[in-house]
Parts: C-alpha cells; structure tokens; sequence
C-alpha cells in the first residue's frame, strides 16, 4: 500500500529540470522537511518556553531540526554505489540514543521529588518529529505534533485536577521537633492519610533541621487543605512549607 507521503516522495524524487535533468525535487523536498519540522517542533518548544522551563523553543528546535537533517543525511547523503547495502535506519537509531542522554539532563532528582520529566519527554519528541519529517513521513510528524500539544496541554488541566485531590507536601521543621508525630496527629484529626512519607536533614541548619515529604488524601475532598496546612505550620513549628502539584 502506498500512501500519500510516499506518493510525494515519488512524484518530487522525480522532478527534474534542465537539459541536463538537474534533480530539483530533492532539494524541494528537503525544504519542505525542514519547514514543517519547524514549525512542529516550534509549536512544542513554544508551550515549554511559555511555562519558563529550562529547555525552550531553541533546545526543542536544534533537537528537531538536528534529528531532521541527520535523516535526510541517512536517505540522500551517500553515494549512490552504496545505496544498495546501505541501512537508513541506522543513523536514526543514533539519533534516537544521543538524545536520550540530553533528556536525561534536563532531569533533576530531589528529595521532594523528580523534576523535569515532561521536558525530557518533549525533547524526545521534538528528535521523533524530526525524524518522522526527516524521513518524510509528513502525515505521521502532523498527527504526532497534534497528540502531543494535547497531552501537553489538556492533559495538563486533568494532572492538575488530580494533584489538588492528592497533594504533596513538603514541610521544613526544627529537628528537636517530635514533627512525624505531630504530622500524623493533624492528619487523624482532619480525616485524612498519609502516604510516600520521606525525611532528610538539612544540611548547615544550626537547629538540625528536617525536611519531611508526604502525600495527603483527604477522603472527602480537599476543601480543608488550606486549614490543614496551617494547623501544620503551628504544631510542627515549620520554617518553610509548600505544596507540590497544586495551583
């Protein structure tokens, strides 16, 4: 089965021009590849860059376009004689592992949790858009770019959603501070569990004080979050408190 990208690949591959039958339709279709990779790859990197995340419009960019053109390398950068042995996949697979790595830095594990997952996630996506341009699978580059401004997007209002019902929080607390206990004391009396519970000392505090981060539900809603942080703060005689994952 042959489908519409393939089809325009077909046609333009054999687009040629001149006496001397200068193929144009590659160049063309190059061109098209990298002007559709950016404007997919910029609309990812603009929903980053609008939330202030490290990684913006330029990284996702430079990924994507880098991801496109080492595709394109693969199919047409080669001399012909080697065309019949050569292996296109094999340049991406590349690409698909060097870019990992450069996920994985944009990752940062504390103890009040894991951050910059989503970014890493999109930079994986923005090499996948680039290779599916590069490769001139424009269709499946349009409809992959449309799934993923959703997810980022819509799914981010569910996320949030579901963070209120389920927050976690993250308290600093003098260490001479029975805090675990007093922490599980509030917790009964405002009908609610506590789960995921983690302590660390803080380092250079003069009262050796301690971190402590835990997930809450509340079982009948979380109306009463604000009241039950603040009961916090005056049993645990906290320094510092905020919620993750809530707006």
């Amino acid at each position: 089965m042959v489908t519409i990208d393939q089809k325009l690949v077909e046609i333009l591959n054999n687009w040629k021009i001149g006496p001397e039958e200068w193929p144009i339709g590659n160049f063309v279709l190059c061109l098209i590849a990298l002007v559709l990779c950016t404007l997919l790859v910029g609309l990812v990197g603009i929903e980053r860059e609008v939330r202030g995340r490290s990684a913006g419009l330029r990284t996702h960019l430079l990924v994507g376009l880098g991801s496109a053109i080492i595709m394109m390398i693969s199919i047409y950068g080669f001399p012909a004689i080697f065309s019949e042995h050569r292996d296109v996949a094999r340049l991406a697979a590349q690409v698909i592992t060097g870019v990992g790595f450069l996920g994985a830095g944009a990752i940062i594990h504390r103890n009040s949790g894991i951050k910059g997952l989503t970014t890493a996630g999109t930079i994986w996506a923005a090499m996948a858009i680039g290779i599916a341009c590069g490769s001139f699978n424009f269709i499946i580059a349009l409809l992959g770019t449309t799934l993923i401004v959703v997810v980022l997007t819509v799914f981010k209002k569910v996320e949030v959603k579901i963070n209120k019902k389920n927050p976690t929080i993250v308290l600093t607390a003098p260490g001479d501070e029975p805090v675990l206990e007093k922490i599980l004391s509030v917790s009964k009396e405002f009908g609610c569990s506590v789960h995921g519970m983690s302590t660390m000392l803080v380092e250079g505090s003069p009262d050796r004080a301690v971190e402590v981060t835990f997930q809450v539900i509340f079982e009948s809603g979380d109306e009463r979050l604000m009241e039950y942080i603040s009961e916090l703060e005056k049993r645990t005689k906290t320094t510092n408190i905020h919620i993750l994952g809530h707006s």
